[in-house]
């Protein structure tokens, strides 16, 4: 009983065919998946332009806005004065904002533009939300500024039509240091109690279609109304399975856990340059912004006509597109799919035996050991990764999203074929490719229903494969029973039941690569595993008859080949820049001072600064890490300089006054032991408390951070259990390098890199609190 589900002569051309067939399945969804193409400013009045957006970012989009910087302010006043001009009523809500992660909790005085519009007979509240300021390493044209142009082009789009409800456009401040603007939105500002429907809009790349991943719970209405007004909608519940996954936020975290329902979208290729120079107007994608742009206007203009009560529902859906069609069902439909997939590979299984051509034992051998190829295949692309970053170290600071990844991901790609292959070959002949391809089937049956207890929207991406390749099995079966010489329609039967797979895993292994990038190579790898084990099949009719151990031996030595083609093509450039991290470090009262790197392997540039790993130097907790690179330099003048004072003290809490000197934009207190609580306020605001849990890794344990500190300064106590005495650094932070004596700016080819902590002039200073 190692029979095959069935023979064709000329199997070599019947398994080219169905391969190329498959191959064409993923290529048309990859063309369906495609953005959309820009407007120009002549487009009539009613229709979103990209290029007019693009007017709006050539005016407040050309230089870093972090939270409290000078740009940031004149982004400010362009931003408000545009929605002015269009009739919106417009405040600006100043207010501190607050975060907490372990050991740490981030605070900042943060400038919310709220602009408002009321409806003409309102069932509630449309809220259309983005962040205006950036990381301080580059302009972040698409991060966030191009969703913020996108709500001054809609506006404008909008002039004249009135709304059926009350419209709402939150320009929000700090979210790059913790969504800390959306925070103070949601606990502060009037409207937020108010609640409503949230749009909010993101980006994770400078390329792509706008992809609509995350939604609120019970979002059938939601997504019913997305499918229906977007005329070009990209997304699945699989996004928002994944996003939940994923230690990342956004503005749409804590206003949907105040209440909000809604949808989040973003756009997340060319993520290489995410957070750094390069996302500028130079690199955007006008066709991103043209679909973030024309979806934002379509679902502003349903939503704002729409009766909102009438979306409230108390179930979700999934929903996928497939050719082009957007996919909606109830999660009520979850289970029987899943158990319905379950079942007919069960079936399958149940048929094949009766015709002889499988056994129970060999069937149950082939089934168990199909985690193999799984595990083998993540394995593999890790490993990859570790590959990439011991021969080029400077990959580990770009988090695996890299410049040109192409070679890279098809080494990934052919490392998960050669998983497949290197577990079917030895099992074929004992276990028969029958068995094999019955038993492959209950990988994707079983997390079918995995995800349906864990992640629903997830189910459909492995359960629908399972479902429709073992009905094309059976199929197949049956056409082979009925005459013997059907071969080309059992081929056809396989072939297309595999469609399937071939539509939905491959797309979400590409989605996994632009969003998770290589150093998380093992997700897509997965996931390619899992479609080669529903193709199974197929694999067979395309090996050849003899010497087929010759092809995991080709399949490895192609996946060595890519991975010079790839290190060759991914040079770092000027189009395609180096990241590299510096910060400048002074202890206020030693007045010594240290250049300090936290890259692997330092490039030229900044090997004139660090030489050593030497940390002694640095002031008491300063150092985050355990392999710095560091260097002397001299002591500059005329820099901002942190001044603690002791307000009081009541038991195991510390209440202080922070200030700068001249101000410095941000101020980073570390502690020596863990703090419980934080509360923060600056002149004239709400004080803001947050209990605190965990401790920071590789410093310190507590951590205490203002940005956007004004000029007078910010009090601020902290709760430290049972310590009398201990010792704390404020540490005064001021963007850029260039007022240090001697700075030579970075080459062309050479970026700052992510890492909150790099081009700082960081000054700091000890002091012991005691209980007196």
């Amino acid at each position: 009983m190692t029979g095959k589900l069935f023979d064709v002569p000329r199997r070599a051309l019947a398994g080219m065919c169905a391969l190329l067939a498959l191959a064409g399945v993923i290529m048309l969804t990859a063309m369906a998946d495609s953005t959309m193409q820009p407007l120009p400013a002549s487009a009539p009045d009613g229709e979103f332009s990209a290029e007019r957006a693009l007017r709006h970012l050539e005016r407040f989009a050309t230089e870093p806005r972090p939270i409290g910087s000078r740009a940031g302010e004149r982004a400010r006043d362009y931003l408000a004065g545009q929605l002015r001009a269009a009739g919106l009523d417009v405040r600006v809500q100043r207010a501190v904002g607050a975060n907490t992660s372990s050991g740490l909790a981030s605070f900042g005085q943060v400038d919310n533009i709220v602009a408002t519009a009321k409806g003409s007979d309102p069932t509630g509240t449309v809220v259309i939300a983005a962040h205006y300021d950036s990381a301080a390493m580059g302009p972040g044209a698409s991060d966030d500024a191009a969703a913020v142009a996108a709500m001054l082009e809609t506006v404008r789009a909008l002039k004249g039509g009135a709304l059926r409800n009350d419209l709402v456009l939150l320009m929000s401040d700090g979210e790059e240091d913790g969504v800390l603007g959306a925070e103070a939105f949601v606990r502060e500002h009037p409207l937020a109690r108010k609640g409503g429907v949230l749009l909010n809009w993101e980006a994770r790349g400078v390329s792509g279609p706008s992809l609509m991943f995350q939604t609120s719970r019970n979002n059938a209405g939601l997504v019913e109304t997305f499918s229906d007004a977007v005329p070009h909608p990209r997304g699945d519940s699989t996004l928002g399975e994944l996003y939940r996954l994923l230690p990342n936020n956004t503005d749409f975290t804590p206003m949907a856990r105040s209440g909000f329902t809604g949808m989040n979208f973003a756009y997340i290729e060319g993520s290489s340059r995410y957070h750094t120079a390069d996302d500028s107007l130079a690199h955007l994608d006008r066709g991103s912004l043209q679909h973030h742009g024309s979806n934002m206007l379509a679902l502003t203009r349903a939503l704002g006509g729409a009766d909102l009560e009438a979306l409230a529902t108390d179930h979700d859906v999934t929903y996928f597109r497939i050719f082009g069609t957007m996919v909606t069902y109830p999660n009520a439909l979850v289970w029987p799919l899943a158990g319905l997939a379950a079942a007919a590979v069960v079936g399958l299984a149940a048929l094949a035996r009766r015709r002889r051509l499988v056994s129970l034992p060999r069937l149950a051998v082939a089934a168990a050991s199909g985690v193999v190829p799984l595990l083998l295949a993540a394995v593999l692309a890790q490993g990859l990764w570790e590959v990439l970053v011991a021969w080029r170290p400077a990959y580990d600071g770009m988090g695996g999203l890299l410049h040109r990844p192409q070679a890279f991901q098809a080494a990934v790609v052919v490392l998960a074929a050669l998983a497949l292959l290197c577990w079917y070959l030895p099992l074929r002949r004992r276990l028969g490719p029958a068995a094999l391809a019955i038993g492959a089937l209950g990988w994707p049956a079983a997390l079918g229903l995995l995800c349906a207890q864990v992640a629903p929207g997830m189910s459909y991406v492995v359960t629908l494969p399972a479902l429709f390749c073992a009905l094309g099995g059976t199929a197949a079966l049956l056409l082979r029973d009925a005459a013997r010489h059907m071969a080309a329609f059992q081929v056809a039967a396989v072939t297309l039941g595999a469609v399937m797979a071939a539509a939905l895993l491959p797309a979400l292994a590409r989605t996994a690569f632009d969003g998770m990038g290589l150093a998380l190579g093992g997700v897509p790898a997965l996931v390619l595993a899992v479609f080669g084990l529903t193709v199974l099949p197929v694999v067979e009719l395309c090996l050849p008859e003899r010497r087929q151990p010759l092809v995991p031996l080709a399949a490895a030595a192609l996946a060595v080949l890519l991975v010079p083609i790839g290190l060759a093509r991914d040079g770092f450039d000027p189009a395609n820049p180096l990241r590299t991290h510096l910060a400048y470090v002074m202890d206020a009262d030693t007045r010594t001072a240290s250049w300090v790197s936290a890259d692997a392997e330092p490039p030229a540039w900044a090997r004139r600064y660090v030489s050593g790993h030497d940390t002694t130097p640095l002031p008491p907790g300063y150092a985050r890490g355990t392999s710095l690179w560091t260097g002397r330099a001299p002591a500059a003048t005329g820099v901002a300089e942190p001044r603690v004072t002791v307000l009081g003290r009541d038991g195991d809490t510390v209440r202080l006054r922070v200030t700068t000197g001249r101000a410095a934009r941000s101020v980073t207190l570390r502690v020596e032991r863990p703090i419980t609580a934080a509360t923060a306020t600056a002149d004239g605001l709400n004080p803001v408390s947050v209990d605190v849990t965990g401790v920071r890794s590789n410093t310190w344990p507590g951590e205490i951070r203002f940005r956007g500190l004004p000029g007078t300064g910010a009090e601020i106590s902290l709760r430290v259990p049972g310590a009398d005495r201990f010792r704390l650094t404020a540490i005064a932070e001021t963007d850029g390098l260039q007022r240090v004596p001697g700075f030579v700016p970075r080459p062309k080819g050479v970026v700052a890199a992510t890492r909150e902590d790099g081009d700082l002039v960081a000054v700091t200073r000890t002091y012991e609190i005691s209980a007196r």
